[in-house]
């Protein structure tokens, strides 16, 4: 029971987003004609470890703070449960997150070291850290939290996938990066309405605190519209290939998403929607990815 306590404290259900991050930034670097296995599986292993440190330290704040003792938890909420149940420690599982983020140090200076203008990588990584150890005591306690969840487990993490393929960064892969953006904001923006209660104790800075439901419902919205429309307009300019387009299958998802945020008082459709919600962020993430292989090789 011990090493599963350690391995569920990382939260492992939710680290499949960090691998269809990997795949996209990927295929991206691919459709313009770089790809490297090794590369690609090696960043891949560091983004899932950085990814599990935001999981453990953010749970490590939780727990100190309270919150986890008052939050009303759900599946895609309110923590692993692992530190209120007294399975770990608090300074256990801040030594897990420590210690997992100090692994992907290696990997790093490897690609940095590796790879040609491989500096220019430096400041990706050190924004990238940055945010996981200042997210929960500083970030979250600020207006619009939810703007650095999607930089640091959206746009960087493209970003930087495609920048150990191809040793470059480009525009054209930025704006491919937008609907992951767009995408993980949400996908923490709809999972915060169950934590309101908990949250404003820790004197949280959340959207459904800042603006109220109603108003963070509407911004939900006008976030998941925005991924497809980014989507259709760019692929319409020719930067992104048509193929990219079978990332509109999940709209339905999305039109469920956005029910369960405009009654997130209602547990028979919040949940729901949260769970549409994370089906969404994956799905089109993945079908992007797929897109940008056909857009190759057909």
């Amino acid at each position: 029971m011990g090493l599963k306590v350690w391995f569920l404290e990382t939260r492992p259900q939710f680290l499949t987003l960090s691998v269809v991050l990997a795949f996209l930034g990927t295929t991206i670097a691919w459709y313009d004609g770089s790809f490297n296995l090794w590369y690609a599986l090696l960043a891949g292993f560091g983004l899932v470890l950085t990814h599990a440190s935001v999981n453990i330290v953010n749970d490590y704040f939780d727990y100190k703070s309270g919150i986890d003792l008052s939050t009303k938890r759900t599946p895609f909420s309110g923590g692993s449960g692992i530190l209120p149940a007294g399975l770990l420690t608090p300074k256990q599982a801040l030594w897990l997150g420590l210690c997992a983020l100090i692994i992907t140090i290696p990997i790093g200076i490897y690609f940095i070291m590796k790879i040609e203008n491989g500096w220019e990588l430096l400041p990706l990584l050190l924004v990238a850290a940055l945010f996981i150890l200042v997210y929960s005591p500083f970030i979250l306690k600020r207006p619009w939290p939810e703007l650095a969840a999607g930089i640091g487990l959206g746009t960087l993490p493209i970003l930087g996938l495609y920048f150990v393929q191809t040793g470059a960064y480009s525009w054209q892969t930025l704006v491919a990066s937008i609907p992951s953006f767009l995408l993980v904001h949400n996908l923490l923006l709809l999972n915060e309405f169950p934590d309101t209660e908990a949250d404003v104790k820790a004197n949280r800075k959340t959207l459904p605190l800042s603006i109220g439901k109603k108003n963070a419902a509407i911004f939900y919205t006008v976030a998941a519209i925005g991924v497809y429309a980014w989507i259709f307009v760019w692929v319409l300019a020719r930067v992104m290939p048509v193929w990219a387009l079978l990332a509109l299958l999940t709209i339905p998802l999305a039109v469920r998403s956005i029910n369960g945020a405009f009654h997130s008082d209602n547990p028979s459709k919040l949940i729901p929607g949260m769970a549409a919600n994370v089906m969404m962020v994956l799905a089109t993430q993945l079908l992007m990815g797929i897109g940008f292989i056909l857009g190759r090789v057909i």
